[in-house]
């Protein structure tokens, strides 16, 4: 079982190298955000491995099953020039690369280091180990303050969102509930007096009588 573990620990983490390595080299960003729900669902399965349920069904549900959704819907639908994005990608290749091979060689130091720890030292699970419950008992005992701080972070990031792309239309109509609680009933309905009209029906007037013939009409 360790060897069947092990192996399909390496199968998942090449997969994911590979996807990593296809969303920043892809040159349709539809196929990057693919590329993207790869790694996603790469790096869960890692987490299945090593007994991550919640984590691991946590980055499905929320970042493939929502997040990525939208970013693939808002990649179709904005008209993106390629050819302007790729321009001065080479001149920062310079200080990118340094960047990103120091990086690789943190990752690499660490992960050398994690898989030269003897068994021995690892401490096996209690067979009713809940993940879940001990996820949320760390997070809101222990790093509850950086918890709370990176909630207000994305708060803020939001708002900032929000409040960048707006755009007012002039046509547009809209209401100000502050102002609909400040008006009065006087502002709204006045009471005007005004003098009545009485209109006298006329009565019809008699026939007049019957005018003389003239001479030499009738009989």
């Amino acid at each position: 079982m360790p060897e069947l573990t092990l192996s399909l620990f390496y199968a998942f983490a090449a997969i994911l190298v590979f996807a990593a390595l296809r969303v920043i080299t892809a040159r349709n960003p539809v196929h990057a955000v693919l590329y993207l729900v790869l790694s996603f669902f790469s790096a869960a399965a890692i987490w299945l491995l090593l007994r991550a349920e919640f984590l691991a069904i946590t980055l499905v549900l929320v970042y493939v099953g929502a997040v990525m959704v939208l970013f693939i819907f808002v990649v179709m639908m904005v008209d993106f020039d390629l050819e302007k994005l790729r321009q001065g990608f080479w001149a920062n290749l310079r200080v990118a690369a340094p960047v990103g091979g120091l990086i690789v060689f943190e990752m690499s130091a660490v992960l050398i280091r994690s898989f030269n720890v003897p068994e021995a030292t690892v401490a096996p699970l209690p067979p009713n180990f809940d993940n879940t419950k001990a996820l949320g008992r760390l997070i809101y005992t222990d790093y509850v303050y950086a918890f709370e701080i990176a909630a207000v972070i994305l708060l803020v990031a939001i708002v900032a969102a929000i409040a960048l792309t707006l755009r007012r239309r002039k046509d547009s109509k809209f209401q100000s509930p502050a102002e609909q609680v400040k008006v009065r009933a006087a502002d709204r309905v006045r009471l005007v007096s005004v003098a009545p009209v009485i209109k006298v029906k006329s009565s019809p007037q008699a026939p007049d009588a019957a005018e003389p013939t003239a001479p030499g009409k009738g009989s």
